[in-house]
């Protein structure tokens, strides 16, 4: 059997894309449905009282197993899916993507002066093969004025990002100290990816 030299990304995510690209890893995009008419195979809701790193992993291989689903509805080919989700967790409380301003407002607020955590899933499927990564990282903000935070959310670009936040935009200058993966925190591991991805055959 030939090596796979392309691999599909459900990901709807630009990041993810630029940095699978970074690493040269070729792929053909699977997009799923947004709001409102989202994919039904595909929960993002946190179940109560479920463990950070538990709920990760379940949505991105929720994500992987229905991508590679698609990939046999629509007759592709049979590459490697790869999926990934990436949560915030402070003081034990997953923090996924803000609903609106008001919400964005309240997460900064929240992770003013204080250390979170950043736990990013990344998970391949291929033809019933399922295997999955957990990339955690700790972050802490320094103490962010009122009027840096609005003018942060006025940009738009915390709106679509877990934690409100991106560390590769302007978020970048609210960090005061990062431990773990630069890459992992912006939402995708690019260690754990290879890895995971070298065990599928590629090669990076």
């Amino acid at each position: 059997m030939a090596l796979p030299s392309r691999i599909h990304l459900a990901s709807r995510s630009p990041r993810r894309r630029e940095l699978l690209a970074q690493i040269g890893v070729h792929f053909d995009t699977i997009a799923f449905r947004g709001p409102p008419r989202e994919d039904r195979e595909i929960d993002e809701s946190a179940h109560p009282g479920e463990d950070p790193a538990d709920y990760v992993r379940r949505v991105a291989q929720a994500k992987a197993m229905h991508g590679w689903r698609i990939v046999g509805w629509r007759r592709l080919l049979p590459q490697p899916v790869l999926a990934a989700d990436t949560t915030l967790e402070l003081a034990g409380e997953i923090i996924g993507k803000p609903a609106d301003e008001a919400d964005a407002l309240r997460i900064l607020r929240q992770l003013s002066g204080r250390t979170h955590r950043v736990l990013t899933a990344v998970t391949v499927c291929l033809d019933g093969r399922v295997e999955d990564a957990l990339s955690v990282s700790e972050v802490r903000f320094r103490t962010l004025g009122e009027d840096e935070i609005r003018r942060y959310v006025i940009s738009g670009e915390p709106m679509d990002k877990a934690g409100a936040y991106g560390i590769q935009g302007r978020a970048g200058m609210f960090v005061e100290h990062l431990a773990g993966s630069y890459t992992g925190v912006m939402g995708l591991p690019l260690c754990e990816t290879a890895t995971l991805l070298r065990r599928f055959g590629l090669t990076l």
